[in-house]
Order: C-alpha cells, then structure tokens, then sequence
C-alpha cells in the first residue's frame, strides 16, 4: 500500500472542528439567546435540533451509498454547500416552522460532513493503518466544542443569535467548501470474483443487525446519562458550578478514552474491545446510579464516562472495516451510523422523561444501565465466532474525470485474494 496523500487528515481535521462547532454544538450555546428572542420554549428549538439529527441518521445511508459511487470529495463539498443554505436559512427562520426547516436541512448536510463520510475516507486512504489516523481525527475534532461554545456565546450576547450564525455559516463556507474540493477522491467498485454469495445483503444478517442494535443500545444509554449529568446531581445536592465541572470532566475522558482504544487495537482483537467498552458502559453507569459522592469520586466517575464515550466512537469508526473490510465502506458505514446517530439524538430528551416516568434520574440511570448491558450482549453475540481478518478486502478501483481513482492512491493495491498488510502472507483464507 503506497502513503495516503498527506494533506487528507489535515484537511479533515481543520473540516470537522469547524463542522462540528457550527451545525452541532453552537446550538447549545445560543439555544437560551432564541428561546429569549422568539418566545419558543427551550424543549421545541432542542426538539427542531434532534430532528435534524433523525434526519442525518436516515440520510446518512444514502450518503454512504453515494461516496462509496462518486468519492468523498464529491460527498462531503455538497455536504458543505447544504450546510451553508441550513444556515442562512436558520439565520433568516420568520417562524418556527422556518426553524424546524433549517434544521433539516442542516440534517442532511450533517450526514455528508461529519464523522461518518470522515471515517470512511481515513478507511480507504489508510487501511490497515487506520488507527492512529483516526485517534488524531477524533481528538482534534474534540475540540470542536471548547473553541466554538464560548466563540458561539460571545458572538450571541454581542450581536444577538441571528447574527452571530451568519457569522458562523460564512466561516463554514470560507474554510469547509474551499478545503472539502482539495480532498482526493477515490472512487471504488467491488471486486465480483471475491464477494461471497449475499456479500449485497451483509446489512440483513446478524452480526450486522446485531452489531448495530448494540452501538445503537448504548449510544442511547450512554448520551441520556452523560447529557444529563447536571440535573443526576442536582438532584444529589451538587450545585450547577460544581456540576458543570464535571461535565466538563466527561470531555476530558473522551481524549483518554480514545487513546486507550488506540493503545489496546494493537493486540486485543475486535470483538473484545467492542465487548470490553460495552461492560465499561455498564459498569460506569452503574457507578453514576449508586454513588451519591463525594464529588471527587463523581468526577472520577464522571471522567470514565467520558472516557467510554470516547472510545465507543472509535469502536463504531473501526467496526466495519474491522469486520467486513474495505469493501463498500461508505454504504456500511452508513447503515451503521444511522441507528446510533438516531439513538444518540433521541437521548437526551428520552432521558428526561424516563426520569419524569420513574421518580428520580438515579432511577433512570439503573434503567440505561441495562439498556447498556442488553446492548453489550448484542455486540458480544454479532462478533462471537470472528476471527481477525488477516488482510483487507480488495478493491477494483474506477477513474472517472478528474478524480484520483484506487490505483492512483495504491499503486501497488492487491489482486483479489491478495494480502495488503506488510508481513503477512500472500493470499487470505476466507473470514
């Protein structure tokens, strides 16, 4: 396998904090600056921003489909123009149906723009060297949200929430769609001598449904109670400074938490990482439901959090590739992304009213506490039996136009049955 090109996870890195921080975490920021301005109640601009979200999950399927098609450059610069009209059009939003229109039109610009078309790239561009890529990916687009969340609040208070998203979009569109068409595009086509019969229906069978049934479980279980740690203290007599500081304690467990998984991809095999952050989860919650304190505890508690947070991202960056290759990765990665991104934004409200429903947020954590374990088990029975590909899935590579195609990126790409990982023998048996 020759080098990526080296401008990729520049480019990607610079792209996803600035995607990030504006189409996701600026809203946060400024959400109370609209409920003032608009007299909209604060459930119905978060509401208007988690449908955005369903829709990013649904279309991110498509988007999937259409990078593994026309390349990701083609993907994620379209993604960038549509982000830019969702945000003129939540600058511009008359009326809270105008409101709710932005935010899915920022859905779908989401679903070509952030992690899932990102991670793909890294997959093919990388292969079996994905790792570090990936970690150095996910740690800087971490960022996202300490620059842009005090950025976005500035900005509101200054020049009122209207404003301060015109600003933002024209920063998206100066940086994202200049730097988006200077991404190779690799464009790629199964190899039909080497796809086992049903290859087109991997998404059908159960390790597939399993595996995206249990990061969908704990997706949910783990953003319902990390996204609403401050009122789980509140109700424990912690005031709002003290539990905003651990929720910042969860931020910082992400960073460790990925590096860890970074650190562990080098001898544990995949299907006991995914299991092992999935009786992390379990555990860590069940911490966060039983221990009233003291706060130093919570904060450590809290920072495990966090830090299974963090690598969960990683387990579903690495899932597919780890499992099925590098064969259609943008269509599977899509469909895997689409349950846990929609788990991930119906979270934090189901959160709320499971605790409405139960009493107490401690009671709601027990609950998501086995909503993790039943998700655990999931991963655990899709994986069971795998054994760790000793090589990548070919590709068959297409040049269309101008774009730089497989062969161009991988001069020395295998032929079918070939391995592409140095040391390893010649040809694979089947996994």
């Amino acid at each position: 396998m020759s080098a990526p090109p080296r401008r990729l996870l520049p480019l990607l890195c610079i792209t996803q904090v600035v995607s990030w921080g504006t189409l996701y975490y600026s809203l946060p920021a400024v959400a109370a600056d609209i409920v003032s301005d608009t007299g909209w109640s604060l459930v119905s601009v978060m509401g208007a921003f988690s449908a955005g979200l369903v829709l990013s999950a649904v279309v991110g399927i498509a988007a999937g489909r259409l990078l593994d098609r026309f390349g990701g450059r083609v993907v994620m610069l379209t993604g960038s123009l549509l982000a830019l009209i969702g945000v003129l059009l939540l600058a511009t939003a008359s009326s809270f149906a105008g409101f709710v229109v932005a935010w899915l039109v920022i859905g779908i610009a989401q679903a070509g723009i952030l992690y899932q078309p990102a991670f793909t790239l890294i997959g093919l561009h990388y292969q079996a060297a994905r790792d570090r890529p990936l970690l150095i990916l996910t740690l800087v687009a971490g960022l996202a949200s300490t620059i842009y969340v005090p950025i976005a609040s500035l900005l509101a208070g200054e020049l009122g929430w209207r404003d301060t998203y015109l600003v933002l979009g024209a920063a998206l569109a100066l940086i994202t769609i200049p730097l988006h068409a200077l991404l190779p595009n690799i464009v790629t086509r199964p190899v039909p001598s080497i796809q086992p019969a049903g290859r087109s229906r991997i998404i059908f069978t159960f390790p597939f449904l399993g595996l995206a049934a249990g990061l969908a479980l704990l997706a949910f279980a783990m953003f319902g109670v990390t996204l609403n740690l401050i009122p789980l203290l509140a109700e424990r007599g912690i005031n709002a400074t003290t539990a905003a500081i651990l929720l910042a304690a969860v931020g910082a467990g992400q960073v460790i938490g990925r590096i860890i998984f970074t650190i562990l991809n080098r001898w544990m095999p995949a299907r006991w990482r995914a299991t092992g952050v999935g009786v992390a989860a379990v555990v860590v919650l069940g911490a966060l439901a039983l221990i009233p304190g003291p706060v130093g505890l919570l904060a450590a508690v809290a920072a495990v959090s966090g830090a299974v947070r963090g690598a969960l991202t990683l387990v579903q960056a690495t899932a597919v590739a780890d499992r099925w290759g590098l064969q259609r990765l943008g269509a599977l990665n899509g469909a895997l992304a689409a349950p846990v991104t929609a788990a991930s934004a119906l979270a934090p409200v189901s959160g709320v009213a499971i605790a409405a429903g139960l009493g107490s947020f401690p009671m709601a954590v027990v609950l998501l506490a086995g909503v993790a374990a039943l998700g655990t088990l999931f991963i655990t029975l899709a994986l069971a039996g795998h054994r760790p590909k000793s090589c990548e899935s070919p590709l068959m590579p297409e040049e269309k136009g101008g774009r730089i195609s497989a062969s161009a990126l991988h001069r020395d790409a295998p032929i079918a049955g070939e391995c592409i990982e140095p040391g390893l023998p010649r040809h694979c048996g089947a996994t």
